[in-house]
């Protein structure tokens, strides 16, 4: 696939907490970073994203006694499922991992810092209504074809790729370089409704 100077590259979340070691590990996290790495040359345009939790977030199963990781509460905006802590601002677990080492980055967005609402996309929080600010970064910069890697395919990947596609950029998920929770069926859930939304998969 040809890459243009208007496209961008969204790396997801490749923290310390979702690679093996961390809080809240995916399944060979680590695996993402090479094939990223490979990519990473190829293109004008990088943007980090990175989940920054506060203290105490409300996405944490101990901010709800009685809770365990993994079981699904009712938030004011909808059902949210409870993880581990992970991720918590200023914490090793929060760092990007080390071995991701793209300096050319020109963009960190940092996300889930409100403590009464979590953002998988990195466009919305989950609350549906508030903007991280992504979505004008890229219109003010002319980046029309975003394409996606990282973790977890079907958390903040797969709804960051489906926020794109709503926002009418055209959308690529590259997924040799993305790795999934696969929480009850989620990664095939994911792909279903990434392949509906019109969003593309391709490897560089």
């Amino acid at each position: 696939m040809e890459i243009r100077a208007s496209d961008v590259l969204i790396v997801v979340d490749v923290q310390n907490d979702f690679c093996p070691g961390g809080a809240l590990a995916v399944p060979k996290g680590d695996e993402v970073i090479a094939p990223i790495l490979r990519a990473a040359p190829r293109f004008a345009h990088i943007v980090l994203t990175q989940d920054w939790h506060p203290a105490g977030h409300w996405s944490f199963a101990t901010a709800h006694p009685g809770r365990e990781p993994l079981e699904t509460v009712e938030m004011a905006y909808g059902e949210q499922t409870l993880w581990p802590e992970h991720c918590v601002q200023g914490t090793w677990g929060a760092e990007l991992h080390p071995e991701l080492d793209l300096p050319q980055a020109e963009l960190i967005l940092r996300k889930g810092f409100r403590a009464e609402v979590d953002s998988y996309s990195a466009f919305y929080e989950n609350d549906r209504q508030t903007e991280t600010g992504l979505a004008g970064y890229l219109r003010e910069r002319g980046l029309k074809r975003a394409f996606f890697a990282g973790l977890a395919y079907d958390f903040c990947v797969g709804f960051s790729a489906l926020d794109a596609r709503e926002l009418g950029l055209e959308t690529v998920v590259l997924p040799e370089a993305c790795r999934a929770i696969d929480l009850a069926g989620s990664a095939s859930e994911m792909k279903a409704r990434l392949r509906a939304a019109g969003a593309v998969e391709a490897r560089l």
